[in-house]
């Protein structure tokens, strides 16, 4: 049983901000009960989906992967967010389909060690998963496919980039947004009757991200000094990833400038014995 006032402390709240949101205390804990009869469910399909689609690193085009099942009071605390944001989406929420509304039940993040690499899994994932524009679900309750047989790509794949970052992606196999200092990849994938959500990002931009959750987002977003030291961090882990990008150019000319040298001596050599 969660308590509310250990909820409420928590997560920075008070009861105008459930009263906002328009949800009982009690669907909240009904949820919360309902959730953690599950979770060694989804926890399993995680493990399942890695083994699967995700071990062979090579293969995916990664660096690395680690996942989740959702916090219980983080599932919470997003619901009560969500409904306050965007009432309109949300407001059917409840026990009974609540998962099929939060698609980061089961979370995956993938990493890369260039940016640039983020074309790899790209072409992996939508190679091992359906991805029709006809399955990308619209209405959380009406398109929602009960069927835990079908594995696909339920939303149109996108990436969230910081303005003046390099581009690199092609916004015909991916929807780019430009919004904000966040910078990952996100796919949802419908598999085994609930939806996975992969992020995928470099290992800098996880350091960022993960310092970042942890201090500011979404308790303290209007802290107006933690913001300017998490967007000052955010600017370091950019810089990092652009070095490592000019790193990785600057080894691939010096090799084919070796390369050619070579090539200059053995024709030399060839021309002198003539």
């Amino acid at each position: 049983m969660i308590k509310k006032d250990a909820f409420l402390k928590q997560y920075n709240m008070d009861e105008s901000d459930l009263d906002e949101a328009g949800v009982s205390w009690e669907e909240l804990e009904a949820i919360y009960e309902e959730y953690l009869s599950i979770e060694g469910k989804l926890r399993q399909i995680g493990k399942e989906f890695v083994n699967d689609y995700l071990y062979d690193i090579e293969r995916a085009g990664i660096h690395s992967y680690r996942y989740r099942t959702k916090d219980p009071g983080h599932l919470l605390e997003k619901i009560i967010r969500k409904r306050r944001e965007l009432p309109e989406r949300f407001a059917e929420i409840d026990r009974t389909n609540y998962y099929k509304y939060i698609t980061d039940l089961i979370g995956i993040r993938v990493f890369f060690l260039y940016r640039e690499d983020w074309i790899h899994f790209h072409r992996y994932i939508t190679s091992v998963f359906e991805n029709n524009p006809l399955c990308y679900v619209e209405d959380r309750i009406r398109d929602f496919d009960g069927d835990e047989r079908h594995f696909y790509i339920a939303e149109r794949p996108k990436v969230y980039r910081r303005n003046g970052d390099s581009r690199i992606y092609d916004e015909s196999l991916i929807d780019i947004k430009s919004d904000g200092i966040y910078r990952s990849l996100h796919y949802i994938i419908k598999y085994k009757g609930y939806y996975v959500e992969i992020q995928g990002r470099t290992l800098f931009e996880e350091g960022w991200s993960e310092i970042d959750h942890d201090i500011v987002y979404p308790y303290f977003k209007d802290d107006v000094m933690l913001n300017d030291f998490s967007t000052l961090l955010n600017r370091l882990s950019g810089m990092a990833d652009e070095m490592s990008s000019y790193f990785r150019r600057m080894r691939s000319a010096r090799e084919q400038w070796e390369c050619q040298m070579d090539e200059d001596k053995f024709k030399a050599k060839g021309e002198e014995t003539e």
